[in-house]
């Protein structure tokens, strides 16, 4: 079967690989989409970061069930799932508080072990979760990245009628727009240099947008909100973005990191004492799932507005990781194994 390894940085390679075999308690899944995400430009740009070697990259996925292994009670072939691709340790102090996602030891379909960017992906029968008949698998493939966008809501001290700053309209940034929307945040105001991403921003639920190369974003944001918002969200991961969301908080606001990292920020805490600002972070997501898939089939949530491209996976070089790397008006693009679905 066709898969998409990860070597290094700037090399990822098309390779004709043997499937998986099954094991009891896991389950084969032909894949039928299977998006492009942040973590997985950080790895193609200046990795390795969490992605070993020559391991098959795709965390955000959708398919079909084709066969089970022994012990396997939860999905039948056939069944239409998404993957959530975290799986951890179940004993460390994380694990059994609950909080899965800061295991020590986590680990992930996509990064450490072989994910969704191939024809069949073999995963564990507790990470798979059925989808309904009226979401479609390519935004069936998009519950992952809302996962993040809702993990980091929910997180915040953001609340109906607020005000919020999004600072990045990429793929997580357009998410929390929406999903700040589901909770009834009163102004929602998204920083951001693309201009195509920042009418995308206004279509699905933005009150005010700001172009931070010609416009001052914490100058806009006392004008559209005295005092600054409740909650900035960092979803650009550059030291600008992280000061100008810091200074955009009124008294008690909070900042919530949702971006990855490639080189370290510079900061006064006294941005923090004087205000009593605070900063908070959210990694991934932990017991969300169910709630993402209900909220994309009902519509709640738009997950089609974010989808900019569809190609085939022998083109997810070029026409994915360097379109996303070169092409600023791109969003989610997703990649299927399949030629039938081009």
């Amino acid at each position: 079967m066709k898969a998409a390894k990860f070597y290094s940085a700037l090399n990822i390679q098309i390779e004709e690989v043997q499937q998986s075999k099954i094991d009891d308690g896991i389950v084969k899944i032909a894949v039928e989409w299977a998006g492009i995400c942040g973590s997985d430009m950080h790895e193609f740009l200046a990795g390795p970061f969490f992605a070993k070697s020559k391991v098959t990259l795709g965390h955000e996925f959708s398919g079909t069930v084709v066969e089970i292994g022994a012990g396997v009670t939860k999905v039948s072939v056939g069944d239409r799932v998404v993957v959530e691709p975290f799986y951890s340790c179940g004993d460390c102090d994380a694990c059994t508080e609950g909080l899965y996602n800061l295991c020590k030891k986590v680990e992930c379909y996509g990064f450490s072990d072989d994910g969704g960017f191939a024809e069949f992906v073999t995963v564990r029968e507790s990470r798979i979760y059925k989808i309904p008949d009226e979401l479609g698998f390519e935004v069936a493939a998009l519950v992952e990245p809302t996962a993040v966008a809702l993990h980091a809501v929910r997180k915040s001290q953001l609340k109906s009628g607020d005000s919020c700053a999004i600072y990045g309209a990429g793929p997580i940034g357009l998410l929390l727009v929406q999903v700040a929307k589901v909770i009834g945040a009163k102004e929602i105001i998204v920083v951001e240099l693309s201009e195509e991403r920042r009418k995308k921003a206004l279509e699905i639920g933005a009150t005010h947008v700001i172009n931070p190369e010609n416009e001052k974003p914490v100058k806009e944001i006392n004008k559209i909100v005295r005092g600054g918002v409740h909650v900035a969200f960092d979803a650009a991961g550059a030291e600008s973005s992280f000061i100008a969301a810091l200074a955009s908080l009124r008294h008690t606001g909070e900042l919530m990191i949702v971006s990855l990292w490639e080189k370290n920020v510079s900061f006064s805490p006294n941005m923090l004492v004087i205000g009593e600002r605070k900063i908070n972070s959210s990694l991934g997501y932990r017991h969300n799932f169910q709630e993402v898939i209900h909220l994309l089939a009902s519509g709640k949530i738009d997950g089609s507005k974010l989808i900019t491209n569809k190609i085939y996976i022998d083109d997810i070089v070029k026409k994915g990781f360097e379109k996303l790397k070169n092409d600023k008006t791109q969003c989610k693009i997703l990649v299927t194994p399949k030629e039938s679905n081009i």
